[in-house]
């Protein structure tokens, strides 16, 4: 391990901000078994007053990498808590740094697993969650996605009533896919688009302040001249203006190269057990269609996205 990853470990034991759980506090043994199972570690359902010191609504972003994003959405509306999700400490060392250095109130970061996420947020504790360029995991496993069946049913734990979920990233694949896990579910969509810088993005008229546009459709362009934001039934749902001006590094990387970013805004509300979409998503269709994507090393990856968690 190289000294500037240990310089960054050791800086990261002093930032008030970010929180480090050892594995031992959220994992322990069943009773006369050698399986592990998850239990509650002691900052769920006390992030507003062990962290923040208010009863702000609270957003998370999920493998939100260095925190470029949690940071410019917590400048953006400092009347909400953000917290930034990761496992790599030397990413988070960048913005618990920054949070620290400028005395952001409204920012944190916490490392661990996000298949851990449900041990450090108590029920209606979150109000929306981001996912921004997570893996699409092409070839892996379904239930590895963060737009799963199975993420969906560890987000409804502690997201509160109409809690939403924003998925940002550059793979039509995700994008697709997560349009088939609301389908079959029955789900709101509040926003959606499959190329947002060039096209705009569809809104359901129910979801816009003062709505001019019948066919749903909004522009980038009307959006920069101060257009609508999303309307009073969601609160604290980002306006446009964030969605399309708030960028992390690989997405203006992505931009770059020309290719497009999709958007879906929706609520995760639902009865009973999520359902996975099954013949709804064509897999080997969109896995055709991602089509090659070039890796950061500027060498042709074929069929592969080019993102990771925590980015």
């Amino acid at each position: 391990m190289g000294h500037g990853k240990l310089k960054k470990f050791a800086e990261n034991e002093t930032f008030r901000c970010l929180l480090q759980p050892d594995a031992s506090q959220v994992l322990d043994k069943e009773p006369g078994s050698k399986e592990l199972r998850l239990r509650d570690h002691a900052i769920k359902g006390n992030w507003g007053r062990e962290m923040f010191g208010n009863d702000h609504p609270i957003v998370l972003e999920l493998g939100c990498g260095k925190g470029d994003y949690t940071i410019a959405l917590a400048l953006r509306h400092p009347e909400i808590n953000y917290i930034g999700v990761d496992i790599k400490g030397a990413r988070l060392w960048k913005g618990a740094k920054y949070a620290t250095e400028q005395a952001l109130p409204n920012v944190a970061f916490l490392r661990t697993r996000i298949e851990f996420i449900d041990a450090f947020f108590g029920p209606e504790e979150v109000s929306e969650i981001w996912l921004t360029f997570s893996d699409p995991q092409l070839r892996g496993s379904e239930n590895a996605r963060l737009s799963s069946p199975l993420f969906l049913e560890r987000y409804r734990k502690f997201l509160r009533p109409g809690g939403i979920v924003h998925l940002k990233t550059d793979s039509r694949y995700l994008y697709e896919y997560t349009q088939a896990v609301v389908k079959v579910n029955g789900l709101q969509v509040l926003a959606c688009g499959t190329d947002i810088y060039r096209e705009g993005m569809y809104i359901p008229e129910s979801s816009l302040r003062n709505p001019s546009h019948p066919d749903g459709w909004v522009s980038p362009s009307y959006v920069a001249e101060g257009g609508h934001r999303f309307g009073d039934i969601h609160t604290i749902l980002t306006d446009m203006e964030s969605v399309l001006q708030v960028q992390t590094f690989y997405e203006k990387m992505f931009l770059e190269m020309g290719l497009p970013i999709t958007y879906l805004a929706f609520c995760i509300g639902h009865e009973g057990p999520y359902a996975f979409p099954g013949e709804a998503f064509d897999h080997d269709f969109w896995l055709e269609a991602e089509g090659p994507r070039r890796s950061f090393s500027h060498q042709p990856a074929q069929r592969h996205s080019g993102t990771t968690q925590g980015q």
